[in-house]
């Protein structure tokens, strides 16, 4: 018989981060993650190749769309 593992929900302290879009204007590279409100230091979670990827990073962190701020 196999088990699987449970997955731990993913979270973030929404006091201290905010979900964010990082865009480059030279190649429109796209990647979705964390500003730190303090700091400003942006941590990347994952590129963005396509609207489902979005879709996904929202639905693991518990996201809603219009919570995230996009930045070039």
């Amino acid at each position: 018989m196999w088990f699987q593992k449970r997955q731990k929900k993913k979270q973030y302290n929404r006091e201290s981060y905010e979900p964010m879009i990082h865009s480059s204007i030279c190649t429109g590279e796209q990647t979705v993650g964390f500003r730190n409100k303090q700091t400003g230091k942006f941590e990347e979670v994952m590129l963005i190749k396509s609207k489902k990827d979005i879709e996904v990073f929202l639905k693991e962190y518990h996201v809603l769309e219009e919570e995230i701020k996009k930045e070039w």
